[in-house]
Order: C-alpha cells, then structure tokens, then sequence
C-alpha cells in the first residue's frame, strides 16, 4: 500500500510539472516520418502494428532533432513474450532511410527490458538495466503503462509507473538527435502511444 501511494505522489507530481509544458509542434503529424504500412495517428495518439515478420527492426521517427526534454506518455504493448518489444529511441541517427532503422540510445520496454536504457545499433549494448524485481511490482502486462523520459545533458532518468529504473549520466549520450519509437523484429505485434506530453527543455 505504502508503494503504491508513493507511486500515485510521483505521477501526480509529473502531471503537475506538464501542466504548461506542451509542445504542439512534437505531435504534428509533420513532425514525423516512417513506414506508412506500419504506423498511424489516431487522434493524438500513435499506434505501430505488424500483422507479419517485418524482418528488422523499424522506426517512427521524428524530423526535429532534439536535445534536453521530458516525455510522458501511456503505452500498450501486446505480443508473444519474446516478441512484444518496443521503446523510445533518445538523441538518435537515422542510418537507413529506406526501412527507417535507427541506432542510438533506447528507453526499452517489453518482457523483462522495461525501463531499461539499451544501445540499439550502439557497440556498447546494454547501457543500464533495470531491476526486474522493482518493475514487477507495479508493471500492468498487456494493459496500459505510464512511461516518463527525461533527459538533460549526459543524465537520463526513467520511470515506469512511478518507479525510477534510471537515473544516471551516460557518458555516450549524443548531445542531439531524432527521437523514435520502434517495432521489433519477430512476430505480430502491437504498441499504442497515448495521452502523449512533451516538453522541449532546450527553448
């Protein structure tokens, strides 16, 4: 109970904290670019969905590079245990614009990966795993997640229904980049972005 309560206070204080900050630039649908066949809008939210094996690793991504910001959204994520994954690629590069794959850091979400910072495409791989033990007790499978991003500078820090899974300097942050959501590679596979906020702290 006491956990709980604790979680309820963090969220309401990120609510608060968003309460002027809306970007109306980051969600214009303008803002960003991917495969057609696998992503949309509906309404404000975004939704990735494969029906089949895409074969790699594929991105919606923004065509505004970013710095320094928070981003708080609620995600669903549904799939076969190995395959529903997901997350938010940080400060990252486009390396191929033909199939929209991205490598940079990535706010990971799905089985045991949730509000781990991985490397996609990076050399160093795993960057900060969380605690398992700390994510299971508050994650809500197959239902919707309260997901917070923040980075400024070197620091990122990461919450999952309230819960810290990162909070840290990376030395090999990029100072800049796109930011993107992802559908991984393997079976079908949905994921729905919802009541989205964003605050661009670099203005």
């Amino acid at each position: 109970m006491k956990l709980k309560l604790l979680c309820s206070l963090a969220l309401f204080g990120l609510l608060g904290a968003f309460a002027k900050a809306a970007d109306p630039d980051f969600l214009s649908k303008d803002n960003w670019e991917g495969l057609e066949k696998y992503w949309k809008f509906e309404g404000s939210s975004i939704i990735g969905k494969t029906d089949a094996n895409p074969g790699f690793n594929t991105f919606f991504c923004s065509k505004t590079k970013y710095t320094d910001f928070e981003l708080h959204f609620d995600v669903k994520l549904t799939g076969t245990k190995w395959t529903g994954n997901s997350g938010v690629q940080i400060r990252s590069e486009i390396f191929d614009k033909e199939k929209f794959k991205v490598k940079g850091p990535q706010c990971d979400m799905g089985d045991r990966y949730w509000g781990s910072l991985y490397g996609e495409g990076m050399k160093e791989g795993m960057l900060k795993a969380s605690k398992w033990d700390d994510v299971s007790t508050v994650l809500k499978p197959d239902d919707f997640n309260d997901y917070y991003i923040k980075v400024v500078g070197k620091k990122v820090t990461i919450k999952i229904n309230g819960v810290t899974t990162v909070d840290q300097e990376f030395e090999v942050l990029p100072p800049a980049g796109v930011i993107a959501l992802q559908i991984h590679a393997g079976n079908p596979m949905e994921v729905i972005f919802k009541n989205i906020k964003f605050k661009n702290l670099a203005k």
